[in-house]
């Protein structure tokens, strides 16, 4: 396998619900968002590629009963870890409106980041509904003795035939 694939199996596997997941990604962002603003002076393009690996670890990490959760929650956590970097003076208004320009002017990064959640939830999706209807076809009949589907050449029951009129 690659190197690539060896390390990321090497990660923790949690499993997280959907509002676990949004949790973990809002806190997350939350705090990068204030050390972003301690270290860099609260720089954007730090900021949004700190968002980028924030979101396939959403993805990544989200049960597969919430995977639709994942591309909902990352948006969310951006505007949550965007306010410390925002700036914007003068009370409660100044702030808001400084939060709103800075989702205007970085909306590359959220939609990038979104793309990237929404991806690998989608990605996890198929394979999960794969596996699903690969067990199902493995799974014997109700009322069969293994091995004796359809075409197996088993000693299962012969259908009847009607009778010809």
């Amino acid at each position: 396998m690659p190197p690539v694939v060896l390390a990321l199996r090497r990660l923790p596997q949690p499993r997280l619900t959907g509002l676990g997941a949004g949790l973990f990604a809002s806190a997350v962002m939350l705090t990068l968002g204030l050390l972003d603003r301690l270290l860099f002076d609260g720089s954007p393009v730090i900021y949004g590629l700190l968002f980028l690996p924030v979101s396939a670890l959403t993805a990544l990490w989200v049960r597969a009963a919430d995977l639709v959760t994942a591309p909902i929650g990352v948006p969310i956590a951006f505007a949550v870890g965007v306010v410390p970097i925002a700036g914007g003076s003068g009370g409660l208004g100044g702030q808001a409106m400084a939060v709103v320009t800075a989702l205007a002017v970085h909306a590359g990064w959220l939609y990038g980041g979104t793309l990237v959640a929404g991806l690998i939830a989608s990605v996890r999706k198929v394979r999960e509904m794969g596996r699903r209807q690969h067990a199902r076809a493995m799974a014997p009949v109700a009322g069969e003795a293994p091995g004796a589907g359809a075409g197996s050449g088993g000693r299962g029951r012969t259908p009847r035939r009607r009778p010809v009129a």
